[in-house]
């Protein structure tokens, strides 16, 4: 295998969605010597959200290989992409869960480069996306044990002292399975476009069936296979968590729910299959089922499988297509010329029947 060959690799950079590269460079010189060269600038597909760069310089401190982190352009929901933010929490989370990458530094001087932005340092490896790189082919018991191991970081992820990393004021107390139904209903309604379902029976059931908090802990958010990064020597162990923009102090089930909602299987349909972004329907990877199973064994908590987990995986798929539908929105209104974002909405209303499909199956 190669040097590089099965490493996540960025693309041109879109157009209207270039960096003021001249400005970005100096202000980066300030806080990292010896960087040779002008930076080689390239951008990731993935990072739906918020738009993230790969600067990579000829040499210097930490190899000058760095990603940098910026809001989209366009209007933005209250307390989202929000980068001193999502810089702080991986600062802080750094010293007791060791695979967040290294902090360089954050800019909240808008004029270097249109926003707010954070530069860390890259972490080499492989991203698993829609599907592993070229080159790479795991048999399925590795399979398996690659689909294991990042679930134990999610579950090391909640066992996270909370004390420890100083994160105590990054939530907002008890009351979170609430919060996130009423919060992910109104962002929908104000992000709704003519064409997708209004989402009103699944609401309803969601309000009228939300639990009490099992646990409050360092919660991810946006857990998939795509915000990992393997070893290139041994693809089954994650080196690198990334994407923390969305996390805070919640209940784990609630990030299982989330994380479900991406869990493509090899049984499903056609449209889910459609849209796999993580290479979960390969032989060996766990189904959905049984990543719940897997889950609670290793974590300890208890929720009765038959009718209550129906609640954190209802939610998982209403809360996903109110990403989708947030992405959309801004596509509609030009606000971003992203190609990917086009039929997003046809994924909302998908999204609506298998929240409906979930509820259904419950009640049998």
């Amino acid at each position: 295998m190669t040097q590089g060959s099965v490493q996540d690799q960025g693309g041109s950079v879109r157009a209207g969605e270039e960096l003021n590269v001249a400005n970005v460079d100096a202000w980066l010189r300030n806080l990292v010597p010896g960087l040779q060269g002008q930076p080689e600038v390239t951008q990731f597909s993935g990072g739906a959200s918020n738009w993230t760069y790969r600067l990579k310089y000829a040499g210097g401190e930490h190899g000058g290989d760095f990603i940098l982190r910026r809001p989209p352009k366009g209007t933005k929901a209250k307390g989202a992409h929000d980068m001193g933010r999502e810089f702080k929490v991986q600062k802080a989370l750094k010293p007791v869960y060791p695979v967040v990458p290294n902090m360089v530094g954050l800019c909240t001087d808008e004029s270097v480069t249109g926003a707010e932005f954070y530069v860390m340092e890259r972490i080499a490896g492989i991203i698993p996306r829609k599907n592993m790189p070229r080159g790479l082919s795991l048999d399925t018991a590795t399979t398996r044990k690659l689909c294991t191991n990042v679930l134990d970081k999610l579950v090391e992820l909640h066992q996270v002292d909370v004390h420890a990393s100083g994160l105590e004021s990054l939530g907002k107390g008890s009351g979170y399975c609430q919060r996130q139904i009423e919060g992910w209903s109104d962002r929908f309604s104000k992000a709704k476009t003519w064409n997708v379902s209004g989402f009103a029976y699944v609401r309803e059931w969601l309000k009228e069936r939300t639990p009490r908090d099992i646990a409050n802990c360092v919660i991810h958010n946006d857990w998939r296979f795509d915000n990992v990064v393997l070893s290139e020597q041994d693809p089954t162990q994650v080196i690198g968590v990334l994407d923390w923009e969305m996390a805070t102090l919640g209940d784990p089930l609630m990030d299982l729910g989330n994380s479900l909602a991406y869990w493509v299987q090899a049984d499903d349909d056609f449209i889910m299959k459609g849209v796999r972004r993580q290479p979960t329907h390969l032989p060996g990877m766990l189904l959905r089922n049984e990543v719940v199973d897997y889950y609670l064994d290793k974590s300890g908590y208890k929720v009765d499988r038959q009718g209550a987990w129906a609640f954190y995986e209802v939610y998982g798929l209403f809360r996903l297509a109110v990403i989708a539908q947030q992405i959309y929105y801004r596509y509609h209104h030009k606000q971003t010329r992203n190609p990917a974002f086009k039929n997003f909405w046809i994924m909302v209303n998908y999204l609506n029947w298998r929240c409906k499909q979930v509820i259904k199956q419950s009640k049998r």
